[in-house]
This record gives structure tokens, sequence and C-alpha cells, in this order.
């Protein structure tokens, strides 16, 4: 960074940029990102200038309570002071520079609130017309709770090689025809996945996230059933279906509150934009 790049851009406002462009301190930046942060710094800083000169500003006063609550949050995510003022320090702020530029954006975050509370109030018209238009978002598939057991296949090792492999699947499934309930067990003895240690336990999965076959054998079984021996690329498996739970589409009165809230933060953020772009260009003093 120049001379003057680092005397008009404010130093919380670059390190909040670059953390939200990059996750990383301005120090740590290659020279390409780095000025991709000094020009979101700049734009972000001449928004906040063009909103504090706004009428709306005037007689917003940020208490000290919500200002303590944003130093402290910040605080916070150093283990002591030490490592606090030492990051202050390496990005160009000390305690009170960095208490100033809170204050700042507490007033602008409220300003823009009052703003977007301005937004019209969605009705139960719009929330049908959204629900209606977009029922794939309230749509849940077909669900399998399922667990397996793997034999991989690996000529490095006689115990594993393809047709011992199949021998010792087919062991298992035999012994499972008899005793079903033996199949945690038998998944933690024998069965090369690391879900091993979770008894075979695959959670609750949705139709494409298994390997193929696997997949068309589980969505093809009822509840508690166990496949005959499957082949995949990495080895022969048996898989048992624990439970379905069965396709659901949400109704509209149980999406209503998920709608309003979409609906109703789409309203807010366009009333903001609206209200910044009417805004004249800030003084320099601002």
């Amino acid at each position: 960074m120049n001379q003057a790049s680092e005397a008009v851009i404010e130093p919380y406002t670059l390190l909040r940029a670059s953390l939200s462009l990059f996750k990383k301190s301005p120090a740590e930046l290659e020279q390409l990102q780095l000025r991709q942060v000094e020009v979101q710094a700049k734009n972000e800083f001449e928004i906040e200038s063009r909103v504090l000169s706004s009428a709306e500003a005037a007689g917003v006063v940020v208490s000290d309570i919500e200002l303590e609550r944003a130093y402290q949050e910040i605080r916070g995510r150093f283990d002591d002071e030490d490592a606090f003022l030492a990051a202050l320090a390496a990005n160009r702020l000390d305690v009170d520079q960095l208490r100033a530029a809170l204050s700042r954006q507490c007033k602008v975050n409220t300003v823009l609130e009052r703003v977007g509370s301005r937004a019209p109030k969605v009705n139960e018209v719009e929330i049908g017309i959204f629900y209606h238009s977009h029922l794939e978002k309230f749509h849940k598939p077909e669900q399998r709770s399922a667990r397996h057991i793997l034999i991989s296949i690996n000529p490095d090792y006689p115990e594993n090689t393809r047709d011992n492999a199949r021998r010792r699947i087919e062991e298992v499934l035999e012994t499972l025809k008899r005793k079903p309930h033996k199949f945690a067990d038998l998944a933690l003895k024998h069965s090369e996945c690391p879900t091993a240690m979770q008894g075979g336990e695959l959670g609750v999965v949705t139709k494409g996230v298994l390997y193929p076959e696997l997949d068309q054998a589980l969505f093809g079984l009822k509840e508690q059933a166990i496949s005959e021996v499957l082949e995949s690329e990495i080895g022969f498996h048996v898989i048992q279906c624990l439970k379905i739970v069965p396709a659901e589409t949400m109704s509209l009165k149980k999406a209503t509150p998920k709608i309003q809230q979409i609906m109703q933060d789409r309203y807010r953020r366009n009333c903001q934009r609206t209200w910044l772009a009417s805004l004249p260009a800030a003084t320099r003093s601002a």
C-alpha cells in the first residue's frame, strides 16, 4: 500500500473489508488482493459517510451499552489483552480509534435499520404467490436411515483379493440372515469402512448420496431389510434400511413464517438500497 492510499483509508474499514473478502488482515494480503480491498474499503467508507450526513442520522445516538457490547465482541476473540493490543497495533489502530470506528459503525447500522423499517409489510397474497412459485424450496425428498458393512478389494493383501473379499462378505451376510440383530457387532468386527466404529451407521441419506449400487439397493428395501451382496468401485457391501422417512411438502401454513421472513428481509434491503441511491455524495468532512 502506498503512502497516499494509507492517508485516505480509515484503518478499521480497511481491516473489515480485508476480513470480509479474504478472511485475512491487510498485512497478509498479496498486492492484487490489497488493491481490491482498498477499493471496497473506500466505497464502504464513502457510503457510510453519506448515511451519516443524511437527515435520518440526525438525532441518532449510540448508547454506551451498545458501544461496549460491540467492543467486547471483538475483544473476546483474543486470549488476552496483550494479543488484543498487538492485533490493533498491527492494523494501525489503538483502543480509542477502535471505539470511535465501532461507534460510527453502530450509528450507520441504526440508521439503516430505521430506513429498512419503512419497507411495506408482506401480506398473505404475496406469501401465497411466493409459496406456489417456489414449491421446490418446501419439498423434502424421501430419506432413508441406513447402515452397511464393507469388505474392500485390494490385491496387495491376501485376505482382500477379489475372491477372498467376496467370500468374507458372503459369510457376513449368512450370519446376518440368521441374526440380523447382530448387524452393529458384525460391522464393528468385519467392516473396513470408518463407519465400523459406529456399527456401520451411515445416517439419514437422500437419493444420489451413496455409491450408485448402494443407492439403488437401499431405496428399494423395506424397513429393516438387508440387501444381498453389492459391489461398488471400492469393494463388496451389505446394506440395511433402518427407517424410511417419506417425502414431504411443507404446508403453506407451516411455510408462512419462513416465507414472511425471506420476503420482509428482501423488502427491507430493497428499501435501504433505494434510499442509499437517493443520497447526495458525502462531503469530505463526513
